[in-house]
């Protein structure tokens, strides 16, 4: 059964990295500690030491033009559908996502690197676990050294029957197969990603242990997980990783779980992923926007929930002050339009009415500026020689009840080589949904509140 969720947009991911213990704060109730992990990008140089290398193959112009290869693979396979504290760091050639984390799954743990993906719900681990009735078939694999959960060693880890209820119809929305030789058999699935890659396996619950802020060790409980036992290679899903972190906002997802247990919000800050810098990221459970230094900054605005992804209601797109003359019907969800939030995706992808509008609004001021050949998917590309930030326009966008996102010229504007800078924004074919992708959110604080439905921002230097 080629069973395919519906929007996977993120996350892809995100690639994280859930680095624990972590630092203290002195909290003492569990529900008031945070939980953080540590974001990988895919192109920081630690990510060479999984695999024994000491350098990445890619310079910035091959890094840019991979990510945004990935972006539009991504948002043509979507619209072709109808039917804790951990640091963040950014990782480079993994062969899939964005951002990776670090888990520890099982009693006694397991750790594992996984893709951090907000526009999936799935959390599964390469898996070598052998029931019998096991019947998907497993592909030959090209690596030996890949690491592997080991569900017998983990006195905590139970399987899903094919037989239960939760089998057939609460993991249905996982892809869940009916396939049931007999009621002790376990509960198989076959999931796929709109880039075309794929996970098979079986579906088990098992225990996370996580570190808190206030220096003790959490667990998350009866996590309903994927011991996967074939895939198919494609920008999501590689042999180069050990599994996936499902961050989608729906049922029995890590997201729903972590932040049920820790306040009821989760956040996250992204540095520049261009640089070379061995920087990290975050991805934080609990409270963290009202320990923002510049309170006065914080916006709100409300959350969009489009299972598994987080939308925002935009009411327009200024440049330099100016609002635009951009048709309403853009923004708007029941249109098959609106705005997602997604750090799997790199750049910012634009409807093409809100596209067109913006880069005419932008490329103007530049005029003085000395153009270079632009490169697919960008369409307008400047010398860094004597380029001035100040001559590009403020670019703002407007969300519902105020809140206004000012980025900064450079997450717009962004560098492509050290001699080159494009413009960091694609236009896409409208109706459909426009996408801010983790460059433009970079140097924010972004947090969503899933029990009161809003999300806050603020600038901040992670």
């Amino acid at each position: 059964m080629n069973w395919i969720p519906p929007i996977s947009l993120s996350p892809i991911c995100f690639f994280f990295f859930f680095l624990l213990p972590i630092v203290a704060h002195g909290l003492k109730d569990q529900t008031s500690a945070t939980m953080r992990l540590e974001l990988i990008h895919r192109h920081d140089p630690r990510v060479f030491q999984l695999h024994g290398k000491k350098q990445s193959p890619l310079d910035k112009f091959e890094r840019v033009k991979e990510l945004a290869h990935r972006d539009m693979v991504r948002y043509a396979r979507r619209t072709n559908l109808e039917t804790f504290d951990m640091p963040m760091h950014a990782g480079r050639d993994l062969g899939a996502g964005v951002y990776f984390v670090q888990v520890k799954v099982g009693t006694p743990f397991q750790r594992f690197w996984l893709i951090a993906d907000t526009g999936s719900d799935l959390t599964w681990f390469n898996c070598n676990y052998k029931p019998q009735n096991f019947t998907l078939r497993r592909k030959r694999r090209s690596q030996s050294r890949r690491r592997m959960f080991s569900p017998q060693r983990s006195r905590t880890f139970q399987p899903v029957t094919c037989s239960s209820q939760e089998c057939k119809v609460d993991l249905s929305h996982l892809g869940s197969l009916q396939a049931c030789p007999n009621t002790s058999a376990p509960c198989l699935y076959d999931f796929r990603y709109l880039d075309g890659s794929g996970a098979q396996g079986l579906f088990g619950r098992d225990t996370f242990t996580v570190g808190l802020t206030d220096g003790r060790k959490g667990k998350l409980k009866d996590m309903v997980i994927g011991c996967t036992r074939s895939m198919i290679e494609g920008p999501t899903v590689s042999k180069k990783i050990d599994g996936l972190l499902g961050l989608g906002l729906s049922e029995d997802t890590f997201v729903a779980k972590a932040a049920s247990q820790y306040g009821g919000k989760f956040s996250y800050c992204l540095v520049d992923h261009l640089s070379h810098k061995n920087i990290s990221n975050f991805l934080t459970f609990g409270s963290t926007i009202s320990k923002a230094s510049l309170l006065r900054e914080i916006h709100t605005t409300p959350l969009v929930v489009v299972s598994p992804n987080y939308g925002l209601n935009v009411v327009g797109i200024s440049i330099g002050g100016q609002f635009l003359r951009i048709p309403q019907i853009v923004w708007d969800f029941n249109a098959n339009g609106g705005v997602i939030l997604d750090s799997g995706t790199s750049l910012t992808l634009l409807a093409r009415p809100a596209y067109l509008a913006v880069i005419e609004a932008l490329v103007k001021p530049l005029d003085l500026v000395e153009k270079m050949k632009a490169f697919d998917p960008f369409e307008f590309c400047y010398s860094s020689k004597g380029f001035d930030e100040n001559l590009a326009p403020r670019l703002a966008f407007h969300f519902e009840g105020g809140a206004r996102f000012e980025p900064p010229v450079k997450s717009y504007v962004i560098d492509v080589t050290p001699e080159q800078k494009c413009i960091g924004i694609i236009g896409v074919d409208s109706p459909g949904p426009s996408i801010i992708g983790n460059i433009m959110q970079q140097n924010h604080l972004w947090e969503f509140d899933l029990v009161h439905k809003t999300v806050q921002f603020a600038p901040s230097p992670c």
